[in-house]
């Protein structure tokens, strides 16, 4: 009867015990309780799991929607909202001819469509947003300090050249970019520690199994950038290298002509609308005499010269593939400063080449402009025949 009366009365808890907790219940009719919300310790904790690719691109994205909005605006303000839709029309014409050669050139190179759409959009907005207020910037000073016609000789063929090109070979270095420092293995680590301490001999040997190129630890690794081994043979670069190089500058420059294309004609057709309305009126029919400025612009930047700031870029990207694939040091110091010089020599050569009337501009044209291109164009078609010939040897 003991042993009944214990098990039937519950379990008196002593001074030092610990019940084991029961299971919740859930009552009818009531919803489970929500978690409580996430701390900021824990959005610093989530935060601190994104890569840098990602943080990279959202960064990059609204930077380039800043961008856009404003060079809209600048544009907007000279050429007027007519002028500025005209603009664009006209200066939609010539692109899928010098998009569509690039995009040939892109099957040797493989550059993946999220760093061609990163280049074009950086050529149209962030590019042209420096270079309008740069020179705007640039032309005041010159011609506050060197009078109004000198100043503008120096602008068009010094400073223009200078702003543009630098403005969009960033695109091209933004993309080898962030800037890091990672140790491969051990071995390296090994050799930089032998580097230091041993002696002159043992310096030298420990400093030849290094990389060739220290400041290419510190640059994203790109698979049509990256380097070849160093060897006893001599090193050629590869046709994909110098492809990518030249879609990358002629993608981003292309951006670049667009924008500019629209900002010219959209003027002259807001200032051959302005002129015709003055001197004729309301009343006449307008005729295409009318619109001589914006035929003009139209044929000489649409027609003439579609491919003028994707050859200048161009040679910048090629000095920068270069830089990043040679085996040589020389070479890899060089190539790139010399790639960017080179185009922005060829960029004052065609500004000045404006103001020599019609027959210097058509010497230039003959003489420069023309053998220039012809030769990206033998470039171009080497390079995919050598990547068609590699490919049918693996086949």
């Amino acid at each position: 009867m003991e042993a009944a009366a214990a098990a039937a009365d519950p379990p008196t808890r002593a001074a030092d015990a610990r019940l084991i907790p029961e299971p919740r219940v859930r009552r009818a009719g009531l919803p489970l309780p929500r978690p409580p919300y996430p701390g900021l310790d824990n959005l610093v904790r989530r935060a601190a799991r994104l890569r840098y690719p990602a943080i990279s691109s959202v960064l990059a994205g609204f930077t380039l929607a800043g961008c856009a909005a404003l060079i809209l605006q600048l544009v907007q303000r000279q050429t007027g909202t007519t002028g500025l839709l005209v603009g664009m029309g006209l200066a939609m014409l010539p692109l899928p001819f010098v998009l569509g050669a690039l995009a040939w050139l892109n099957q040797t190179a493989r550059v993946p469509l999220r760093h061609t759409l990163f280049c074009l959009a950086w050529g149209a907005f962030a590019a042209t947003t420096v270079a309008i207020m740069a020179n705007g910037w640039a032309s005041d000073f010159l011609i506050t300090h060197q009078g109004s016609t000198r100043g503008g000789t120096l602008g068009a063929e010094f400073a223009t050249p200078l702003i543009e090109e630098t403005a969009k070979g960033a695109a091209l270095l933004l993309l080898v970019l962030p800037v890091r420092r990672r140790l491969r293995c051990r071995a390296e680590r090994t050799c930089a520690v032998l580097a230091r301490r041993a002696p002159g001999p043992l310096r030298r040997s420990a400093r030849r199994l290094r990389r060739p190129h220290p400041l290419r630890a510190r640059l994203r690794p790109l698979p049509y950038f990256r380097p070849r081994p160093r060897t006893r043979t001599r090193a050629r670069s590869n046709p994909r290298t110098l492809a990518a190089g030249t879609v990358l500058g002629g993608v981003t420059a292309c951006g670049f002509a667009f924008t500019e294309n629209a900002l010219y004609l959209g003027r002259a057709f807001t200032d051959d609308q302005q002129t015709r309305l003055d001197s004729i009126g309301l009343g006449a029919a307008p005729s295409l005499r009318d619109y001589d400025s914006t035929v003009h612009t139209f044929v000489l930047r649409g027609l003439l010269s579609p491919f003028a700031h994707p050859l200048f870029t161009a040679l910048t990207g090629l000095g920068l593939a270069i830089s990043l694939t040679t085996a040589r040091r020389w070479l890899a110091r060089l190539a790139a400063p010399v790639g960017l010089l080179l185009s922005m020599a060829l960029h004052g050569t065609w500004n000045a080449a404006a103001g020599l009337g019609t027959h210097g501009f058509l010497l230039v044209y003959g003489l420069l402009m023309v053998p220039c291109f012809a030769a990206l164009v033998c470039f171009s078609v080497w390079a995919r025949a050598r990547t068609v010939r590699h490919l049918l040897r693996r086949k």
